[in-house]
């Protein structure tokens, strides 16, 4: 009767054994691919400490007070807007301000807390700014 050691020898199974060169060859291998892998996570890592920052950043851009000039529109706005019962389309208030789309729509991105923008209910693709009151 054959030995636990035999049976599971590589002799045994009909399995040719490594030579020795083979063995340092696959091992050099696996430390080049650890390698790689590690520089990979370091690398994964810094990218998300980077999009971290822009994350914080963005959001502390958001935080951050009308500036000046926002400020004098928003009060333009809301005197308009006050001038016609509180409630104007932003197409309408939009072309009587002079100001760009783009311009306008930041406009109103600062003046979330003293104007509602609703859907006009006969058309939703206007837009209904109402005057908040406090």
């Amino acid at each position: 009767m054959a030995a636990a050691a035999d049976i599971c020898s590589p002799l045994f199974l009909g399995l040719p054994m490594p030579s020795e060169q083979q063995l340092l060859a696959e091992l050099a291998a696996l430390r080049a691919e650890v390698d790689y892998l590690k520089r990979e996570n370091t690398t994964l890592s810094d990218n998300q400490l980077i999009q971290l920052r822009l994350i914080k950043q963005l959001q502390e851009a958001a935080r951050r007070q009308p500036q000046r000039l926002q400020r004098d529109r928003a009060d333009i706005l809301r005197a308009l807007l006050a001038a016609n019962g509180g409630k104007m389309l932003a197409k309408d208030a939009r072309q009587k301000m002079h100001l760009s789309k783009q311009l306008f729509s930041m406009l109103l991105a600062t003046m979330g807390e003293y104007i509602e923008i609703k859907p006009l209910y006969s058309d939703n693709r206007k837009k209904l700014l109402i005057l908040k009151t406090s």
